[in-house]
């Protein structure tokens, strides 16, 4: 089966059990800040964006995946805007790139490995 889209990439941002529940002391996730930028910059058709449940490890404040027709990257405790900044301002060069792009050294930092 294809899709009639082919899209580069999928960003999916956890805003589930632990993810963003500021009442519960965790950071914060600009869901709605998100969803306005992957729209405004016309990031929908090329890299989708997922507002997601739980993506797991719950351990890890703050999950992002990111998969690729290439690999699933997984970055855990985002913890600052800016974070959530850098990630768009990747995509949108991806975009404009026509292909997905590494992501940055302090986006690497966060990287995780649920599967070990």
């Amino acid at each position: 089966m294809t899709t009639k889209r082919l899209v580069m990439g999928q960003v999916s941002v956890c805003i589930g059990c632990c993810c963003g529940q500021t009442d519960r002391g965790k950071p914060a996730v600009p869901v709605e800040w998100l969803k306005t930028e992957w729209r405004r910059r016309g990031l929908l058709k090329n890299i989708q964006l997922t507002i997601s449940g739980c993506l797991g490890p719950c351990d890890v404040p703050n999950v992002v995946l990111i998969a690729t027709a290439e690999e699933n990257v997984w970055l855990g405790n985002i913890d600052g805007f800016e974070y959530y900044r850098e990630i768009v301002e990747w995509a949108a060069e991806s975009k404009a790139a026509g292909r997905m792009l590494p992501l940055s050294k302090d986006l690497l930092k966060h990287r995780l490995d649920p599967f070990r």
